[in-house]
């Protein structure tokens, strides 16, 4: 896995060529027991990587579209999984518990429910509230520019644009870690701004 702009968080990636854009997997590596966020599959390398960071206990996935191989690595490292609390009657792998806005994962890393995404309460994260985690609502086409979903595959334009002002206004973000396309790892609230800015300009 590649370190990213902290010393404990740590990403992997897969290409996506229908796309043309990786799709990224996060580890938050912490004494109380590591934390995986929408983990892609891992090569061998990257697994026995984890390893040697202490495996993982929880594993976050924030929309039913991004389920990847949260079920196997569970299995292989025995962690908890947790979903949005939006989609509890329909999720398509098991999970221990359900997240909803303002709930904690594990100290220090906490909830947020959006709307209007491709599926019902779809979860982003913040790090220490300094690090935003989204799941498929904002992403990264290009290098230092944020984007939503295109309309056509948003169940509510308006509310998805609502939810990203609300992520937009979170005081202190610095870094923003996409699911899907390029990271933002300086001056993520600015480029968050810059998202919805581009909002009245359309």
């Amino acid at each position: 896995m590649k370190r990213l702009h902290r010393c404990d968080l740590f990403g992997w990636s897969v290409f996506d060529e229908s796309r043309n854009v990786d799709f990224h997997g996060v580890a938050w590596a912490r004494r109380g027991g590591n934390v995986l966020v929408d983990p892609v599959p891992m090569s061998a390398h990257d697994e026995a990587h984890l390893g040697e960071l202490g495996g993982a206990t929880t594993i976050v996935v924030t929309n039913s579209d991004h389920v990847r191989d949260a079920a196997a690595l569970a299995e292989r490292f025995g962690a908890r999984v947790l979903g949005p609390r939006g989609e509890q009657d329909r999720f398509p792998i098991r999970c221990d518990g359900w997240l909803g806005q303002d709930d904690a994962v594990v100290p220090g890393l906490i909830a947020h429910a959006v709307s209007g995404s491709k599926t019902p309460g779809e979860l982003a994260l913040t790090l220490d509230g300094t690090t935003l985690v989204t799941g498929d609502l904002i992403r990264a086409h290009e290098g230092g520019r944020l984007c939503l979903l295109p309309d056509g595959k948003l169940t509510d334009p308006g509310a998805a644009r609502a939810s990203a002002r609300r992520l937009a206004a979170l005081p202190g973000i610095d870094a923003v870690l996409v699911g899907d396309g390029w990271p933002v790892f300086r001056r993520g609230a600015e480029a968050l701004r810059e998202l919805v800015d581009s909002f009245d300009a359309a």
